[in-house]
């Protein structure tokens, strides 16, 4: 385990959100903080490379879910950074994942402080932030939990507040009240009384957070702490023991610990940020032509004002709008109202009810060696694009009612077929009979490409037998 420098920040990164007011591009199984949504790098990349500076930083944590676990990895590489993982094996909201971590770092860097950090958040202002971040440092070695609280550049209704007191300790000042999110007149008046807007993000001592978690509910706190103290490594991983940690109350840490304690402080910035709470804040975000669209992807606006357009793979045309937000992607549209962003969930949990899968999966789905999408499905045949990161491998495998027939389009394919283990290049093909016991993986060090035709009775992804696999997947 990786020790940091007496005295550093230790990040942790909360990589567990679902992200569904982003629908259709953020779902369940990918949700926002792993998108590019304004630029080339995911909001979760982004936030690891603010935090990549060793003069103020110290290794970072990630806590996350078993689901997103090997997207994490994957994105943490891609950028040449490194981290810490830590895996919830249930969901119980920020409250018990920011005491995990707190008990997990006081553990492994006893003399740092932490510093919780949303993946899906927005900074476009880095060096602000760090200053921010530094400006807290003396109130957090204090004994203050320190938040940090955004100076409005609007009367948002989709943020809390924060009523800022007296000079504490540097630029931290004392938390007067937390307040949830106004109508419009309310926002009106906390702005022009100097509220801020709270960012959700926390700076402390990890015995600051643990103590004042225990004075109101120390159940949970010796639910988690189990929990850290029995976890189990999962391919170099450490898991933390589901039956402890389901033991503690699920709770958000606003409600655990910020509204009860004494012991709050908050430091004021201008960082440009923003929670991506909705398309409408994203839209505010993303860079803008002369009539206020924003726009990625093959996009072109015609009399079109204040709108924002994103495009996966095909040219979208809009024509005499205003305040509209369309997303297309290769299996879901959305069109919308940008004022009525906020309906979005309440639209997605429709579709569910309704059972349909674009509700949470996209049509591009992610496997921990790569991923896959389907090109064309009809009653007895599949095709499939199937791409496998360099090192990756599927499990070695066999289905009982479709055959399949794999062409090689980039890089080395490495084919298992029951005893013949052969290396494929470009345009090369291999037919898969069924009952056959196979393996498709990827020895080189670039990207393998496949194009996988089935033919069969049945094609689910349920038709599948697994005899290994490193990934260890049932």
């Amino acid at each position: 385990m990786t020790s940091n420098a007496t005295g550093l920040v230790r990040p942790v990164i909360m990589c567990g959100g679902s992200g569904t007011r982003l629908w259709p591009a953020s779902r369940e199984a990918f949700p926002k903080q792993f998108a590019p949504l304004i630029g080339e790098l995911s909001t979760f990349q982004e936030t690891l490379a603010r935090v990549n500076d060793p003069s103020l930083f110290g290794r970072p944590l990630v806590i996350t879910n078993k689901i997103h676990r090997f997207m994490v990895e994957r994105q943490v590489a891609e950028i040449g950074l490194e981290a810490d993982i830590l895996l919830e094996p249930v969901a119980r909201d920020s409250g018990p994942a920011i005491l995990a971590s707190s008990l997990y770092i006081a553990e492994h860097s006893p003399d740092a402080l932490v510093l919780v950090l949303a993946a899906d958040h927005v900074v476009l202002d880095v060096p602000a932030f760090r200053a921010a971040v530094a400006a807290g440092i003396e109130a957090a070695r204090a004994g203050k939990i320190v938040t940090f609280g955004i100076i409005p550049s609007s009367p948002a209704t989709g943020y809390g507040y924060i009523e800022a007191g007296a000079t504490v300790a540097g630029e931290a000042r004392a938390v007067a009240r937390f307040v949830e999110k106004p109508d419009h007149e309310t926002a009106l008046r906390y702005v022009a009384s100097g509220y801020l807007w709270n960012s959700g993000n926390f700076l402390f001592e990890p015995a600051t957070i643990i103590d004042e978690y225990a004075g109101h509910d120390a159940d949970s706190v010796a639910g988690v702490r189990a929990a850290v103290a029995g976890a189990k490594t999962d391919l170099g991983v450490p898991v933390l023991d589901e039956a402890s940690f389901l033991s503690a109350k699920k709770i958000s840490i606003d409600y655990a610990v910020m509204e009860r304690t004494a012991h709050a402080v908050v430091v004021g910035g201008d960082f440009g940020w923003s929670d991506i709470g909705g398309w409408d804040a994203l839209w505010a975000v993303s860079p803008q032509d002369a009539s206020f669209n924003a726009a990625t992807g093959d996009v072109t606006f015609i009399d079109t004002t204040g709108s924002y357009v994103s495009s996966e793979g095909q040219l979208v045309a809009v024509l005499g709008m205003t305040d509209t937000v369309v997303v297309a992607t290769r299996d879901a549209v959305l069109v919308a109202d940008k004022a009525r962003s906020g309906e979005i969930k309440g639209l997605v949990d429709t579709l569910k009810k309704a059972g349909r899968i674009e509700a949470t999966h996209h049509a591009r789905v992610y496997r921990p060696w790569g991923w896959y999408r389907t090109l064309e499905q009809q009653d007895r045949f599949q095709a499939k694009r199937i791409v496998v990161y360099p090192g990756g491998q599927l499990s070695l495998q066999k289905h009982l009612h479709r055959s399949e027939h794999w062409v090689v389009v980039k890089g080395t394919a490495r084919i298992t077929v029951d005893d013949s283990v052969r290396d494929l290049s470009e345009n090369e093909s291999i037919y898969i009979p069924r009952g056959a016991i196979h393996r498709l993986a990827n020895p080189g060090r670039i990207d393998v490409e496949i194009i996988e035709v089935q033919t069969g009775s049945y094609l689910g992804e349920d038709d599948i037998i697994r005899f290994e696999d490193v990934y260890n997947r049932a």
